[in-house]
């Protein structure tokens, strides 16, 4: 059964930092480019950056470059997003993403989310 299960959500204080987790199994991860992505109230969903399995980093958003850091560990199966410097426009659910390359045809997946608010 595919799990992604993100994780580190809370409350964070303007200018604080934290680091959100996203847990996954039943497939291959060693095979997986994941992503994290963001849904704030009444907007799209934003991409925020992706990797591969090598560890290249993919697409990072404008809006968060150089204040978030995407990475992995794949002994633990999991991605991970450090957020620094959090901004109230921050304040989002955010959700991880994998897209599993082991078969003939990509398969995504899809976390819940964990929330993330940003308020003094």
């Amino acid at each position: 059964q595919v799990q992604l299960v993100e994780s580190g959500g809370g409350l964070v204080h303007p200018g604080g930092s934290l680091r959100v987790s996203c847990e996954t199994s039943g497939f291959a991860f060693n095979r997986t480019t994941m992503y994290w992505y963001r849904q704030r109230l009444g907007k799209e969903r934003e991409l925020l950056a992706g990797i591969t399995v090598s560890g290249v980093i993919l697409d990072v958003a404008d809006s968060v470059n150089g204040r978030f850091t995407i990475s992995r560990d794949s002994a633990k199966s999991t991605a991970y997003l450090q957020i620094n410097n959090v901004i109230p426009e921050d304040t989002a659910v955010y959700l991880c993403k994998a897209r599993d390359y082991s078969g003939i045809r990509a398969k995504e997946y899809w976390g819940q989310g964990t929330q993330v608010t940003v308020s003094s």
